[in-house]
């Protein structure tokens, strides 16, 4: 079996046509990153406003932002090595958030991340901006739009308080309609829970200085005094309802056949799931950690440590998804008391989940399957 590996920094593509929001959406993030530290890379020649400093221009520059970010300018060619540079364990990053140029063609950027040899990167999901005002009229001038949001992950229908009711149905539908099994949610001015895209660090304590207000700090409070509905927390409390978070646990092991059917078909709007399951039988000796973000699936088997409960334990993210429907799915890929299969078939039902256990070189691994989806868009 594999053995397990030092965790992976994810790598979010962030992208969209001039003037859907990107970079509002980027600054919101780093301004609600609640401690984790990312890494930024911008492919374009704009500007990031991030705790009151301006970005602009600066190709082959990186730039610390004093807040445990990193922010570097690059042109498409420059990705391997900044990402070798942001990923060393000196950098301390916990997510990297790639901003697309807006006349990019995103599927570009996800086939380089596909095939980078760097081992220290996982990756974490094609999240496509759409503003909901300009959609009709960026489509006619832009129809790769189209293609743009059938290769995506996760679409943010942004700028939602720009239309009526109707109009953001109707839209809702188009983009659903364009995007097939992607999440799709709205927001207003960029913001949406960084969770959707990434988990929280967990910190020792101390090691986040609580002290004077930061930068980011005053810019949260910026936001609340514009927006009344604020509190004082910040928009954390209505984000959360643009999407669902499912969990899952089974002391039961799940049948490898069975739980691949539920992942090869899990419903629209899953946009993320991450956990770890047990097999049984299937690998006694082994916990396989799941990362599933949109079409890209990955399983890392880890040795279950000495006494450690076995559990399958599974979190799911995404929007407009049935709660009980997917638990109900998922009690139902659970192994059946009894003797069970013989080594031989137990062995036969692993196969489809080590297809998804990365090794190099090997057609039919995770990353062949994006890639191969992305390519056929």
């Amino acid at each position: 079996m594999t053995p397990p590996r030092t965790p992976q920094i994810p790598v979010v593509v962030l992208a969209g046509f001039l003037g859907s929001g990107k970079t509002t959406l980027l600054n919101h993030l780093l301004r609600n990153r609640a401690g984790t530290r990312i890494g930024v890379i911008v492919n374009d020649f704009g500007a990031i406003e991030i705790d009151a400093m301006t970005v602009s221009g600066q190709v082959g520059s990186t730039v610390s932002l004093g807040n445990g970010c990193l922010c570097c300018a690059v042109d498409a060619s420059e990705l391997d090595t900044f990402l070798e540079t942001l990923t060393r364990p000196s950098a301390r990053l916990d997510v990297i958030v790639i901003e697309a140029s807006g006349l990019a063609e995103p599927q570009e950027l996800v086939r380089m991340l596909l095939a980078s040899d760097n081992p220290h990167i996982l990756y974490g999901g094609l999240v496509e901006v759409v503003d909901a005002a300009e959609f009709d009229s960026t489509r006619q001038r832009h129809p790769e739009l189209d293609r743009h949001l059938a290769v995506a992950d996760l679409v943010v229908l942004n700028k939602t308080d720009r239309v009526g009711e109707a109009e953001r149905e109707r839209l809702r539908a188009t983009v659903a309609e364009l995007s097939g099994p992607a999440a799709v949610i709205s927001a207003e001015h960029g913001r949406i829970d960084p969770e959707l895209l990434f988990d929280p660090a967990l910190r020792p304590d101390g090691e986040e200085m609580a002290g004077q207000l930061s930068f980011e700090d005053l810019l949260r409070q910026e936001e609340c005094d514009e927006h009344e509905e604020c509190d004082g927390h910040g928009h954390a409390d209505h984000l959360h309802a643009a999407y669902e978070s499912v969990d899952f646990t089974a002391d039961v092991p799940m049948d490898p056949r069975r739980f691949m059917a539920f992942l090869d078909s899990r419903p629209e709007g899953l946009y993320r799931i991450k956990g770890f399951v047990d097999f049984g039988a299937g690998d006694r000796d082994n916990s396989y950690a799941l990362h599933a973000v949109g079409r890209f699936l990955r399983f890392v088997p880890r040795p279950w440590a000495r006494g450690e409960q076995r559990l399958t334990q599974l979190v799911m993210i995404g929007a407009g998804i049935d709660a009980e429907a997917l638990v109900a799915s998922l009690a139902a890929c659970r192994a059946e008391p009894g003797p069970g299969p013989d080594a031989s078939d137990t062995e036969r039902a692993m196969w489809g989940v080590l297809r998804y256990v990365p090794e190099p070189a090997i057609e039919g691994t995770a990353e062949a399957d994006v890639r191969e989806a992305v390519a056929e868009a």
